[in-house]
């Protein structure tokens, strides 16, 4: 698949997702032709789809569009798509479940923190934060589920976070203890997490989620510290939770200003809001001091292998001064020190790469 065609398919799913629709005027005034697509930019199209987690959201419209203007193939096509991803869906939620349940009966702590944030797409791992001590995780995933410890990489250790393989479960569970961000940097904001989390009704199961300013916290992190590229789950989600949530603008720039990614915070959901615009006429509506603090907007983000790029120099390095520099000035000195070794572990992954192909020992 040649990135331009790559192109493409993100803008029709764009398009599908963001575009002021999924009503029926917008269903009679599209036909699949209009989109541009040809009937071999069905795999192609789900398979991208599926690495920014939005199959059931993005094909659910494309199927109604194909009904609407009577494109029977592509709307038998769209809903055998959407009919697959759910079945996966269903059965990941019922281990999630499972896994939930066993953390409640030895009276451990546990919050589902990114996954569910696609509903009703759902990750392609199971993130958790516990505050439970490791001996009792690792202990819990071993004798109610008989998983298998994934190979920790050398960020996985500094983060504190283990993987888990469960029988059965095409799902890695990935299990984050006591602290977040790449390096394991922050602790009381992850420590925070399971008192101020929610409760999430997915299919037939409830699950304890983080609130809403802490999404918006975490999701930061993963996107503009650690990856530094979104993906089309990404902005629908913060389109979404921005939209149809109560958000406190205070609660969240204060948490975000004592882990000190405020800056970051405000720069993704410009980012998010300048991508929404660039497809529906209307972006978010964004208080000024988020305007006011974000280092890019969206048109620095390009398009490049598969994923929406933010530019590392010197916009995202100054997102990583400005936190190291703020853990240090709030005299958060194992944070810091944690933190100082990114750059260490960027080119150990860099060289990884390049000898054997993958990074994975690394991150």
């Amino acid at each position: 698949m040649t990135n331009t065609s790559t192109g493409k398919h993100l803008a029709i799913l764009s398009q599908l997702l963001l575009a002021p629709g999924e009503t029926a005027d917008f269903a009679r005034a599209q036909c699949v032709e209009m989109l541009g697509l040809l009937p071999e930019d069905r795999e192609p199209l789900l398979a991208l789809a599926g690495s920014h987690h939005v199959v059931v959201r993005a094909v659910r419209v494309l199927q109604r569009i194909a009904e609407a203007s009577g494109s029977t193939d592509w709307a038998e096509w769209a809903g055998r798509s959407v009919e697959h991803e759910l079945l996966r869906i269903r059965a990941a939620l019922q281990s999630l479940q499972s896994v939930c349940d066993a953390f409640r009966e030895e009276d451990c702590d546990l919050t589902v923190i990114k996954s569910l944030d696609h509903w009703p797409d759902l990750g392609s791992d199971l993130d958790l934060y516990t505050n439970a001590d490791p001996v009792e995780v690792l202990t819990i995933m071993a004798e109610h589920f008989q998983a298998r410890l994934e190979a920790r990489s050398w960020g996985d250790r500094l983060a504190n976070k283990w993987n888990f393989v469960v029988p059965h479960l095409n799902e890695l569970i990935e299990i984050h203890v006591g602290r977040l961000g790449q390096t394991g940097e922050h602790v009381a904001f992850a420590q925070a997490i399971p008192s101020r989390a929610i409760h999430l009704q997915a299919g037939a199961h409830n699950f304890s989620v983080a609130c809403p300013e802490h999404r918006l916290i975490i999701a930061t992190l993963q996107r503009m510290y650690r990856h530094f590229y979104l993906r089309l789950c990404d902005v629908v989600d913060t389109v979404q939770l921005l939209e149809t949530q109560p958000i406190s603008y205070q609660l969240l720039k204060s948490a975000a200003d004592a882990a000190g990614i405020w800056e970051g915070v405000a720069t993704l959901l410009c980012i998010v809001s300048d991508y929404a615009e660039s497809y529906r006429g209307v972006g978010i509506a964004l208080p000024d001091s988020v305007r006011s603090c974000a280092r890019l907007s969206g048109d620095r983000v390009s398009f490049q292998k598969g994923f929406l790029r933010v530019p590392i120099l010197p916009e995202s390095v100054g997102l990583y001064a400005s936190e190291l520099a703020t853990l240090m000035r709030n005299g958060q000195i194992r944070g810091s020190l944690r933190l100082s070794l990114l750059p260490c572990l960027a080119t150990a992954a860099m060289l990884e790469q390049k000898l054997t192909g993958s990074d994975k020992g690394i991150w």
